[in-house]
């Protein structure tokens, strides 16, 4: 399938999830992200949920990785040019919703790119080669073409990867795993 279809169709299965069944998938991607190997790991990118688009709550994992001693790093949404700027999320950073509902940070510090080392990257569903299918703007292959070679970057999502996406291109970056619901 095209992109553009399957970022129709798996908005729409998200959106369909009972509160009941997103608790449990969330359950099986919280229990996996616990048990990774992270001791070489300082610092850890994190996308902010979107509620209304029944995104992955990721406040738990910030909690946890807070609890480990892990600098946590969020990101700003620049929609002149579709880039990110990426800020050090502390437990007093305040966060409005931007015009499109992401949370972002207001009053934190800026952080450098080049500092993270691991990225959980939001998406609505990948494929076996560990594409991704996001919303359609290019912020994360933009963001993740910008950090190191050696940074991990591990997708979330609620659905098993799917074969193939049929329309992957040049700008595309693949994920180096993915997580979802076992």
């Amino acid at each position: 399938m095209l992109k553009s279809d399957l970022r129709k169709l798996y908005k729409q299965k998200r959106n369909s999830l009972t509160q009941t069944e997103k608790e449990k998938l969330q359950e099986s991607i919280y229990q996996q992200i616990f048990k990774l190997q992270t001791n070489d790991i300082h610092t850890i990118h994190l996308f902010l949920s979107m509620r209304k688009f029944n995104e992955i709550d990721t406040q738990p994992i910030i909690d946890f990785f807070r609890g480990k001693g892990k600098r946590i790093i969020v990101s700003r949404c620049n929609f002149k040019d579709d880039s990110l700027t990426h800020f050090y999320f502390e437990k007093d950073t305040k966060l409005e919703l931007n015009k499109f509902g992401v949370p972002e940070p207001i009053n934190a510090e800026e952080a450098n790119v080049k500092d993270i080392d691991l990225v959980f990257v939001p998406m609505l569903i990948s494929d076996e080669q560990n594409y991704r299918v996001g919303y359609g703007k290019g912020f994360y292959d933009r963001f993740l073409s910008e950090c190191r070679e050696d940074t991990q970057t591990i997708g979330l999502n609620f659905f098993s990867p799917i074969k193939k996406i049929e329309d992957t291109h040049k700008f595309d970056v693949p994920l180096d795993s993915v997580i979802y619901p076992k």
